[in-house]
């Protein structure tokens, strides 16, 4: 179990939050975690790239000159890969880069790489009421409040839902990233330099991933 102290919005102590998360072994945890990460990448590629084959380039309709007597090369196509805007040999083509993960193992790697990161891990209180309106400087002036430097360090905020006021708040910080509870993912949690979870997200993530 992880015990967390819960800041208010002037950044005082308003009490305590703790989570329990079955997390995978030790020896197993860096291996399980990093196979999540790499397959969200891959999974985030869109796989177009692609190259044209000598039979897909535009021209080389005919030979461009005579088999013999010309003392040069032979040659039956000006777009064979060995001429300037020939094809390409084995270029890339559209492909699928998916890769598979069961569920399970994908919910204990995520759980894994959350509770690793409870030093790195501030709880604040629900602060979208204090926000009435968009206003970055007023999360710039909280985050410094909490104790961190949104100017050098990347910081994650998770939230229980979405909420726009705060959205419109932080996005453009370029150190600040903005999640729901539900949007937890591995990779957002390992980029991260500081993470910020509000005490009603923390609820919900025990909720949904706590078993």
């Amino acid at each position: 179990m992880v015990d967390c102290i819960v800041r208010d919005w002037q950044g005082n102590e308003a009490g305590s939050a703790s989570f329990e998360l079955k997390v995978a072994k030790e020896e197993n945890a860096s291996h399980i975690v990093h196979r999540a990460l790499v397959r969200q990448m891959n999974n985030g590629r869109q796989g177009t790239a692609a190259a044209k084959t000598r039979a897909e380039v535009r021209g080389g309709g005919r030979k461009p000159w005579r088999q013999k007597g010309t003392g040069r090369a032979r040659a039956g196509s000006n777009r064979s890969p060995l001429w300037r805007g020939g094809g390409v040999i084995f270029g890339p083509k559209p492909r699928d880069y998916s890769t598979k993960m069961n569920r399970k193992e994908r919910r204990l790697a995520l759980r894994t790489a959350f509770q690793s990161r409870a030093e790195d891990l501030t709880v604040v209180e629900n602060f979208a009421a204090q926000l009435t309106q968009p206003k970055t400087k007023e999360v710039l002036s909280a985050l410094e409040r909490w104790g961190l430097n949104a100017g050098e360090e990347k910081v994650l905020i998770i939230i229980d839902e979405k909420n726009e006021t705060i959205y419109r708040s932080v996005r453009n910080v370029p150190n600040i990233k903005l999640i729901s509870a539900i949007g937890l993912n591995v990779y957002d949690l390992l980029a991260a330099d500081r993470l910020v979870v509000t005490a009603a997200a923390l609820e919900k993530i025990q909720e949904v991933y706590g078993e």
